[in-house]
């Protein structure tokens, strides 16, 4: 079967490769919730560990790490060179619901793994309802307890 022309399709993929920096396509990530951590797993084969840098500024965590070439320029001949070398980086906007303070990476096979926990106060919580009665009236619960809001019950 014949492929059909398409200029318009073909320039595009041509300016998308031309254009293409590593920041764009070196960097792929996976990135979702596992009970109270979300967890980002991002792929970064042939780099040095020493070259990985994380920080955190204004909610921004930032991850930036080098792959060099382990061939010398000087004398080669290259036939073929679609591994991209430099210096990448990749950026996550962090909420108000993580514990920045508590985030941890590990470096392992060439995937760089962070655990962002969620803060402690984001998380679910169960509120308990106290009651107490006395035939068909509600009794009035004071209100001089510290242990957080309290609502009382009113006559009926």
């Amino acid at each position: 079967m014949a492929t059909r022309f398409d200029p318009i399709r073909d320039l595009d993929r041509f300016f998308s490769e031309v254009t293409r920096t590593p920041n764009a396509t070196s960097l792929p990530m996976d990135l979702y919730r596992d009970g109270e951590v979300f967890i980002a797993r991002i792929d970064m084969p042939g780099v040095d560990p020493a070259s990985i840098d994380v920080d955190v500024e204004d909610r921004t965590l930032t991850v930036r790490a080098r792959r060099e070439s382990e061939v010398a320029d000087k004398d080669v001949k290259w036939l073929t060179r679609e591994r991209t070398t430099g210096t990448y980086a990749r950026q996550l906007t962090l909420g108000n619901r993580v514990a920045l303070d508590r985030i941890s990476a590990d470096y392992s096979d060439g995937v760089l793994t962070l655990t962002i926990p969620v803060a402690e106060e984001a998380r679910p919580r169960k509120i308990s309802v106290n009651h107490a009665s006395t035939g068909n009236r509600p009794e009035v619960v004071g209100s001089t307890s510290t242990d957080g809001p309290q609502a009382s019950g009113g006559e009926g």
